[in-house]
């Protein structure tokens, strides 16, 4: 038998196995299973590569398993180990329906009771955690995607340190990626012999097992701060400077943070400690039993937590429920536009019952496979009406979402496909009028430095960016 027919052989032996594996994958949309078969019988050997490392969302069997203990001892302290709240809030009873949405993928109900701060920008952002981490005296709970060696995150780093001299316990998680520089540097080590508690999120192993092991590219995006059970922080910042050395091209990055108070932050800490016990063999669950008081007045809110291992699709159906549910006017900003089809239905449908709808994108994108994938939908949005503007201030990094006046969502999840699909994110939705309206405010600062994008810019885009752009977005469902 000659070397090439053996090879022919093994190839479609190997076909039979990994074709129906890819057929058979839960939840796969049609377009992606087609695309993946495509890929792998097109591509011989190579593209049963590509699927073994990038096909499947799984961050590994033995992670998924102990994720799924964790979740499971902790499902008695959703609720401070009391009765579940009940779905209340003066004056918000016709969004209880999102709320119920994000109940059904987090399991924690809307809380009364918030009050909220928008922080100015990225520097004031990071001088408010250091000042309530110095204020801190039982603990601190912190969790960044990236976490750099820089002004901003040493500031940080020194903070925590000086917290654990004063009796309080500090925990700290950073991703195994994109906190790698701040992982290897001298500040962690300094960090850990402070006595600073800290945990790398989802390690990246051995890339001859990753096939076993999971993707390394599904990981933890979330940035969370919880201090004293009370204080909580959710936005877009990663703890770094607004000149983002790692990227400094693209500088400045543009944030959005709010400080929360109140019983919101109790559900900011389930989120924290399910990711911290299920990487490290401590149970902290007992401050998620500890009493507190709801305040008397203040808002309603909830923590949306999603990722590889939530419900399939459940950050979709949140920002799709909201879309839904808007009547007069929806404001988003994104750095990162590549949406399912759903979700480009959900927007042209808002558009097209009159509501007015804005999306603001950064006019230059740190990916540059991201921004052409964005720009292959712009005809589409605009035919619909809905007005597209392109900030041009530096890279806006603000995951911003009001509706009608009211509503709003702030937090780590992008309009893409990863943040979809393979990140681990969290989000607050809440109702408030004025918190809202402030939120609506930042967002008139980035439509006064951005350009509007019209069908006339489009068509003068030449038939190679055209093409460029729509062969990038058509490899999304890959990914």
């Amino acid at each position: 038998m000659n070397v090439s027919l053996m090879i022919t052989i093994l190839h479609i032996a190997i076909l039979v196995v990994v074709c129906p594996r890819v057929l058979l994958r839960p939840y796969r949309e049609p377009a992606a299973r087609m695309a993946w078969i495509v890929v792998i019988v097109s591509l011989p050997f190579a593209g049963v590569v590509a699927y073994l490392l990038f096909g499947e969302v799984s961050v590994g069997r033995k992670r998924i398993a102990r994720m799924k203990e964790v979740a499971d001892d902790l499902q008695h302290c959703k609720h401070g180990g009391g009765e579940p709240d009940r779905f209340v809030g003066a004056g918000t009873e016709r969004y209880q329906h999102l709320f119920k949405v994000g109940h059904s993928i987090t399991g924690l109900n809307p809380a009364q009771g918030n009050a909220g701060a928008l922080m100015t920008d990225s520097n004031s952002t990071i001088d408010a955690m250091v000042a309530d981490i110095d204020a801190a005296t039982e603990h601190v709970h912190l969790l960044f995607y990236i976490w750099l060696p820089d002004n901003n995150g040493i500031k940080v780093a020194l903070a925590l340190a000086r917290a654990v001299t004063r009796g309080v316990a500090v925990r700290a998680m950073a991703d195994a990626l994109g906190s790698r520089q701040l992982i290897k540097s001298r500040h962690w080590r300094d960090m850990r012999e402070a006595g600073v508690m800290l945990a790398v999120a989802l390690p990246i192993t051995n890339p001859l097992l990753r096939p076993f092991s999971g993707r390394f590219d599904l990981r933890n995006h979330r940035k969370i701060v919880v201090i004293d059970g009370g204080i909580t922080y959710c936005g877009s910042q990663n703890c770094a400077d607004a000149e983002f050395l790692v990227k400094a091209a693209y500088a400045p990055w543009v944030d959005a943070v709010i400080r929360f108070e109140g019983p919101i932050a109790r559900q900011n800490q389930y989120l924290f400690a399910c990711d911290w016990m299920s990487h490290v063999t401590e149970d902290i669950s007992q401050m998620l039993l500890e009493p507190s008081t709801p305040a008397t007045d203040g808002f309603i809110a909830q923590v949306i937590g999603t990722g590889p291992t939530v419900r399939f699709s459940a950050m979709p159906e949140t920002f799709e429920s909201i879309l839904h549910a808007a009547r007069r006017e929806i404001r988003i900003s994104t750095p990162y536009f590549v949406p399912n089809e759903s979700m480009l239905d959900a927007i042209c449908a808002a558009a097209y019952r009159g509501v007015k709808t804005t999306l603001i994108f950064p006019a230059r994108n740190d990916s540059r496979i991201v921004g052409a994938a964005s720009r292959s939908y712009y005809a589409a949005l605009l035919e619909a009406g809905v007005s597209i503007f392109e900030y041009v201030g530096g890279l806006l990094h603000s995951k911003t979402l009001t509706m009608d006046g009211e509503v709003s969502l702030i937090g780590s999840a992008n309009l893409d496909r990863r943040s979809f699909d393979l990140n681990y994110e969290n989000n607050i939705l809440f109702v408030d009028r004025d918190l809202t309206q402030d939120l609506y405010q930042r967002q008139q600062q980035y439509l006064a430095s951005a350009r509007q994008v019209t069908s006339e810019d489009i068509a003068e885009w030449t038939l190679m960016r055209r093409l460029w752009n729509n062969a990038v977005a058509m490899f999304g469902p890959l990914l």
